[in-house]
């Protein structure tokens, strides 16, 4: 019975770019198992399981402009002021400052 129901309550995050896949204990930007923090984009975050004091690991975010769940490897997005996924950086990369563009052209050809 408690199995069945650990089993309702699992959340999965799957980057929709490569095929890292984990469960998260939470959405948002104010984790409640975090003290005093707030992120600064909406984040799925796992509890550390190597901590006894609350502390947290960010596994993920979405793509601002495709809203598309990405993980935060630099092959899946980047943070300028808002995640985007490689694809929507690609897309969209005139709209970056210079230095930014080059990192992502970097990027593509890695």
């Amino acid at each position: 019975m408690a199995e069945d129901k650990q089993q309702h309550d699992r959340r999965l995050f799957s980057c929709t770019t490569c095929d890292f896949t984990v469960d998260y204990h939470y959405k948002g930007r104010k984790p409640p198992f975090a003290n005093c923090i707030l992120l600064h984009e909406e984040c799925y975050v796992l509890k550390d399981p190597f901590s006894s004091s609350g502390g947290f690991v960010t596994v993920g975010g979405l793509c601002s402009m495709c809203n598309r769940d990405v993980c935060l490897s630099n092959g899946c997005s980047l943070f300028y002021t808002q995640r985007f996924c490689t694809n929507c950086s690609v897309k969209h990369i005139q709209e970056f400052p210079h230095e930014l563009q080059q990192e992502i052209m970097h990027k593509l050809k890695s």
